[in-house]
Protein backbone atom coordinates (compact mmCIF):
# COMPACT_ATOMS: atom_id res chain seq x y z
CA UNK A 1 0.00 0.00 0.00
CA UNK A 2 1.51 3.37 -0.98
CA UNK A 3 2.25 6.03 1.60
CA UNK A 4 0.89 9.55 1.28
CA UNK A 5 3.46 12.33 1.58
CA UNK A 6 2.84 13.80 5.06
CA UNK A 7 4.15 17.22 4.00
CA UNK A 8 1.46 17.51 1.32
CA UNK A 9 -1.26 15.51 3.07
CA UNK A 10 -2.09 18.16 5.70
CA UNK A 11 -5.31 19.80 4.51
CA UNK A 12 -3.97 23.36 4.38
CA UNK A 13 -0.79 22.35 2.53
CA UNK A 14 -2.80 20.22 0.13
CA UNK A 15 -4.87 23.30 -0.72
CA UNK A 16 -1.68 25.33 -1.30
CA UNK A 17 -0.02 22.70 -3.49
CA UNK A 18 -3.22 22.14 -5.48
CA UNK A 19 -3.57 25.87 -6.14
CA UNK A 20 0.07 26.19 -7.19
CA UNK A 21 -0.13 23.10 -9.41
CA UNK A 22 -2.99 24.73 -11.32
CA UNK A 23 -0.64 27.27 -12.89
CA UNK A 24 1.86 26.25 -15.59
CA UNK A 25 5.31 25.07 -14.50
CA UNK A 26 7.60 28.03 -13.92
CA UNK A 27 4.74 30.45 -13.23
CA UNK A 28 4.15 31.94 -9.80
CA UNK A 29 1.26 33.38 -7.83
CA UNK A 30 1.30 36.53 -5.75
CA UNK A 31 0.86 35.83 -2.05
CA UNK A 32 -2.51 37.67 -1.83
CA UNK A 33 -3.88 35.66 -4.78
CA UNK A 34 -2.75 32.39 -3.19
CA UNK A 35 -4.28 33.51 0.08
CA UNK A 36 -7.56 34.19 -1.73
CA UNK A 37 -7.52 30.82 -3.54
CA UNK A 38 -6.83 28.86 -0.36
CA UNK A 39 -9.07 30.95 1.91
CA UNK A 40 -6.33 31.10 4.55
CA UNK A 41 -5.14 33.87 6.84
CA UNK A 42 -1.78 35.42 6.01
CA UNK A 43 -0.18 33.92 9.11
CA UNK A 44 -1.55 30.43 8.50
CA UNK A 45 -0.51 30.51 4.84
CA UNK A 46 2.99 31.72 5.78
CA UNK A 47 3.40 28.88 8.27
CA UNK A 48 2.42 26.22 5.74
CA UNK A 49 4.51 27.80 2.98
CA UNK A 50 7.53 27.61 5.28
CA UNK A 51 7.02 23.85 5.73
CA UNK A 52 6.60 23.36 1.98
CA UNK A 53 9.66 25.52 1.31
CA UNK A 54 11.72 23.53 3.84
CA UNK A 55 10.77 20.36 1.93
CA UNK A 56 11.86 21.99 -1.34
CA UNK A 57 8.33 21.90 -2.76
CA UNK A 58 7.77 25.64 -3.17
CA UNK A 59 9.87 28.68 -3.90
CA UNK A 60 9.10 31.95 -2.16
CA UNK A 61 10.58 35.08 -3.66
CA UNK A 62 10.23 38.50 -2.11
CA UNK A 63 10.60 41.52 -4.37
CA UNK A 64 9.39 45.07 -4.77
CA UNK A 65 6.94 46.37 -7.33
CA UNK A 66 7.84 50.03 -7.21
CA UNK A 67 7.84 50.75 -3.50
CA UNK A 68 5.39 47.98 -2.66
CA UNK A 69 6.77 44.67 -1.40
CA UNK A 70 5.38 41.61 -3.17
CA UNK A 71 5.84 37.91 -2.45
CA UNK A 72 5.75 35.43 -5.31
CA UNK A 73 5.12 31.74 -4.64
CA UNK A 74 5.67 28.89 -7.08
CA UNK A 75 5.75 25.12 -7.11
CA UNK A 76 9.26 23.78 -7.73
CA UNK A 77 9.99 20.85 -10.05
CA UNK A 78 10.49 18.75 -6.93
CA UNK A 79 7.11 19.96 -5.63
CA UNK A 80 5.37 19.08 -8.91
CA UNK A 81 6.90 15.61 -8.82
CA UNK A 82 5.91 15.15 -5.16
CA UNK A 83 2.34 16.27 -5.92
CA UNK A 84 2.10 13.92 -8.90
CA UNK A 85 3.35 11.03 -6.76
CA UNK A 86 0.89 12.04 -4.01
CA UNK A 87 -2.02 11.96 -6.46
CA UNK A 88 -0.90 8.57 -7.81
CA UNK A 89 -0.60 7.14 -4.28
CA UNK A 90 -4.02 8.51 -3.35
CA UNK A 91 -5.53 7.05 -6.52
CA UNK A 92 -3.96 3.68 -5.73
CA UNK A 93 -5.54 3.79 -2.27
CA UNK A 94 -8.94 4.77 -3.63
CA UNK A 95 -8.95 2.35 -6.53
CA UNK A 96 -6.69 -0.61 -5.76
CA UNK A 97 -6.00 -2.97 -8.61
CA UNK A 98 -6.95 -6.67 -8.38
CA UNK A 99 -3.47 -7.52 -7.06
CA UNK A 100 -3.65 -4.82 -4.37
CA UNK A 101 -7.07 -5.78 -3.01
CA UNK A 102 -5.64 -8.68 -1.02
CA UNK A 103 -6.46 -12.35 -1.20
CA UNK A 104 -8.85 -12.12 1.77
CA UNK A 105 -11.08 -9.56 0.07
CA UNK A 106 -14.63 -10.75 -0.40
CA UNK A 107 -17.20 -9.02 -2.56
CA UNK A 108 -19.95 -7.36 -0.54
CA UNK A 109 -23.40 -8.75 -1.06
CA UNK A 110 -26.01 -6.21 -1.99
CA UNK A 111 -28.42 -5.52 0.87
CA UNK A 112 -31.82 -7.11 0.61
CA UNK A 113 -34.74 -4.66 0.51
CA UNK A 114 -36.61 -4.89 3.79
CA UNK A 115 -33.48 -5.94 5.70
CA UNK A 116 -33.95 -3.90 8.88
CA UNK A 117 -30.25 -3.99 9.86
CA UNK A 118 -29.14 -2.76 6.44
CA UNK A 119 -31.72 0.01 6.54
CA UNK A 120 -30.54 1.12 9.99
CA UNK A 121 -26.95 1.36 8.77
CA UNK A 122 -27.95 3.39 5.73
CA UNK A 123 -27.14 0.75 3.17
CA UNK A 124 -30.56 0.94 1.59
CA UNK A 125 -31.94 4.27 0.57
CA UNK A 126 -35.53 3.83 -0.42
CA UNK A 127 -36.70 7.12 1.04
CA UNK A 128 -38.28 8.12 -2.25
CA UNK A 129 -41.97 7.60 -2.07
CA UNK A 130 -42.01 7.63 1.73
CA UNK A 131 -44.25 10.34 3.01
Amino acid sequence: MPDLDPVIHAQARLKVVTALASVPAGDVLAFPRLQELTDMTAGNLSTHLRKLEDAGYVSVEKAHKGRTPVTWVGLTDRGRLAFREYREALQALLDPGPDDAGSDAQPRAAPVPGDAEAEVHGQIDDTEGRG
